[in-house]
């Protein structure tokens, strides 16, 4: 069984080239797969290979006090979804290109999934007012599944968000917003930069969509998640939709 992870943290990274050759480095002995980004925001992960080689990694990195906090979500399959190692670096983990969304200094409020899903069943947050889940994802990733009723977006890319999104805000004011996206790391940027923009109702989902399979599994989710691999998306008990040996 071949385990999968999806790994992000947000820190100041002031060596982007010195980290992603010790990374590669790393990541080839093990014999690992997959995309590895850096930038001076941060590290972003999505590798596949034998459960010990994935620990040793992880642990590895966790060593460099920058990136102690890193968050990992696991899945598993039963063939390498990954064709070969990347490691790149960028000058942002996810494209966002507006300033002040790196969250270096603070995150914006979350909800966890076990309350965000309390709140669904029973209509409303506990101060009474109606919750509205906003999807920062593309129109692709959306066509494989999302929540029930949340506000889908007709965008291609995570840097047109700002702009779809400004036709709802004012109709989403008597409401309080809760952003997700696959793993999180887009709602880390994106929910920083919209509050700060004035959108003070707007939280976003710890842990993404993965994180409510994981702690949730498919309660008030309609499909899968699209992911980016061979696996094409994960259903709410993050099983594979393709897995050549399945």
């Amino acid at each position: 069984m071949v385990v999968n992870i999806a790994a992000y943290h947000f820190a100041v990274i002031d060596d982007p080239p010195q980290l992603a050759a010790r990374l590669r480095e790393q990541a080839e002995t093990l014999q690992l797969r997959g995309t590895a980004l850096v930038a001076p925001e941060g590290v972003n992960l999505f590798l596949a290979g034998a459960a010990e080689a994935i620990e040793t990694l992880l642990d590895g990195l966790r060593a460099d006090p920058r990136l102690a906090g890193l968050a990992v979500k696991y899945s598993r399959s039963r063939v390498q979804p990954f064709a070969r190692l990347k490691v790149k670096v960028k000058r942002e983990i996810i494209a966002f290109r507006r300033d002040g969304s790196s969250p270096l200094h603070g995150r914006a409020p979350t909800v966890t999934p076990d309350t965000l899903a309390r709140w669904l069943d029973q209509g409303h947050d506990d101060a009474g007012k109606r919750v509205v889940l906003l999807d920062t994802r593309n129109r692709e990733e959306v066509g494989y599944g999302s929540f029930d009723d949340a506000l889908t977006l007709p965008i291609d890319n995570f840097t047109q968000l700002p702009e779809a999104l400004a036709p709802h805000r004012e109709a989403l004011r008597d409401a309080t917003v809760v952003s997700f996206c696959t793993g999180g790391i887009r709602c880390e940027k994106a929910a920083l930069w919209l509050r700060a923009d004035g959108m003070d109702n707007l939280l976003q989902l710890d842990g993404g969509i993965l994180g409510y399979f994981e702690q949730v599994g498919g309660r008030h989710y309609d499909g899968g998640c699209f992911v980016f691999d061979e696996r094409v998306a994960l259903d709410p008990q993050l099983r594979p939709l393709r897995d050549a040996a399945a």
